[in-house]
């Protein structure tokens, strides 16, 4: 039997779902908490809740509302906070992962118009697959590049062979001890993006991998999609990453995560 390598959209359930990114007169359905449905899991405001609008055939898609601040945004979030979100996350990741109902588990977060999100409020989704093995179309090498900062739990890098292309992001952990400091990392990545970047930018996703021994985590600048990435799929890398990486290490230097 051919391997399955593509998801099935459900259009009409798609149609359904409710818009805060570009509509801010919109009412948001993560604020009111009491009216959620198929809770699964909650730690303070952290929750985690099966999606509403399952529009994606052939899969278990589960929702993670990181805050009930509606306007908050990962890179503002206390390091307490942050860690307690990204250990919540991880672990509910990896009990689908180890059920043995999937074929492969996807763990990712849109954020801003050009993500491919629909709702403001800060979440997270994991996606369980229980046909397409995201590992296929997945190479090591999209997770090497310039040096930003390593030692020996962790690589935190820009990649020089990127899955999209330009500035993309990678924070590679060796030691599943250190998810704290791994979000660390990411939260410095977000916010170089967002607030001190050279060109502007307000959408981003992350993308988290489990391979082999090593949780990855690939931080992405959301721009319009290069046509070459849409009609070849060939992406581009930016001639700068020697100078981005300089600025983003001396943003981690500031928050003390280098040291």
């Amino acid at each position: 039997m051919e391997k399955e390598t593509q998801l099935y959209f459900t259009s009409q359930i798609g149609k359904q779902k409710p818009v805060t990114v570009t509509n801010k007169t919109a009412s948001c359905p993560f604020c009111n908490v009491a009216e959620l449905e198929n809770i699964i899991d909650q730690e303070d405001s952290i929750i985690l809740l099966k999606n509403k609008y399952p529009t994606l055939q052939n899969t278990l898609q589960t929702v993670l509302i990181e805050t009930d601040e509606c306007k908050s945004e990962l890179s503002e979030y206390s390091r307490e906070h942050l860690h307690k979100v990204m250990r919540f996350a991880v672990r509910h990741w990896f009990e689908l992962e180890i059920s043995g109902e999937f074929t492969s588990v996807i763990f990712y977060k849109n954020h801003g118009p050009l993500s491919g999100g629909t709702i403001r409020h800060p979440h997270m989704q994991i996606v369980g697959l229980k046909d397409v093995d995201y590992k296929d179309t997945i190479k090591l090498e999209n997770f090497k590049g310039v040096t930003i900062y390593r030692d020996k739990s962790l690589d935190f890098n820009i990649s020089t062979r990127p899955i999209m292309g330009f500035r993309e992001m990678n924070v590679n952990l060796y030691d599943g001890k250190e998810i704290n400091r791994m979000a660390d990392f990411i939260q410095a990545a977000v916010q170089y993006l967002l607030y001190h970047a050279s060109y502007r930018c307000e959408s981003y996703n992350l993308f988290f991998y489990h391979m082999e021994d090593t949780i990855s985590c690939k931080i992405i600048p959301r721009f319009a999609v290069s046509p070459l990435f849409v009609g070849y799929v060939i992406p581009q890398v930016s001639d700068d990453l020697q100078f981005v990486a300089k600025h983003v290490r001396e943003l981690c230097d500031s928050k003390g995560l280098t040291i």
